[in-house]
């Protein structure tokens, strides 16, 4: 598993946008940039849309003006899913970024098989990074929500 002081991995994870498909290199999205990064098992799951990324909605401005650049969410599945999870929560400040294929999770370390529910899927996680170099790392305990909500990663900021 990543750990704190190590540079995120090599990856490319995709976003759909109003002009098309984006494909996001990992080490150039987060390049000179102050970035919170969390993760879900899943978009339109119950914790993940009641509590996850509307945490993040409600407190993207407060990161912000910590000197946040960017605030992003990523999840097993597909870009179409993760841009209509991020439109049905209101997410305009918050970038929705698809690991379609689990390539970035599992690079990191942080992939869990959950099964008949969805198969491979992202441990839930925050972690706040800069410059490439991950500074922070939350990772939740399987079925809790504590660690890495947007309270607990607006305090460390």
């Amino acid at each position: 598993m990543i750990q704190q002081g190590q540079k995120l991995p090599e990856a490319t994870l995709s976003e759909l946008t109003q002009d098309g498909m984006v494909h996001h290199d990992v080490s150039a999205l987060f390049a000179g940039k102050k970035a919170v990064l969390f993760a879900v098992p899943g978009a339109f799951t119950p914790t993940c849309s009641e509590a996850h990324l509307p945490g993040y909605v409600v407190l993207a401005d407060q990161m912000k003006a910590k000197g946040v650049d960017l605030i992003a969410c990523v999840s097993v599945n597909d870009a179409f899913v993760m841009q209509a999870w991020g439109e049905a929560q209101n997410a305009s400040e918050i970038l929705m970024l698809a690991d379609g294929d689990g390539s970035f999770t599992k690079a990191l370390g942080l992939e869990m098989d959950t099964a008949t529910f969805g198969g491979l899927r992202s441990q839930r996680y925050a972690m706040i990074i800069d410059n490439g170099v991950v500074t922070q790392l939350n990772v939740e305990v399987p079925k809790e929500f504590e660690v890495s909500k947007a309270e607990t990663i607006l305090e460390l900021l």
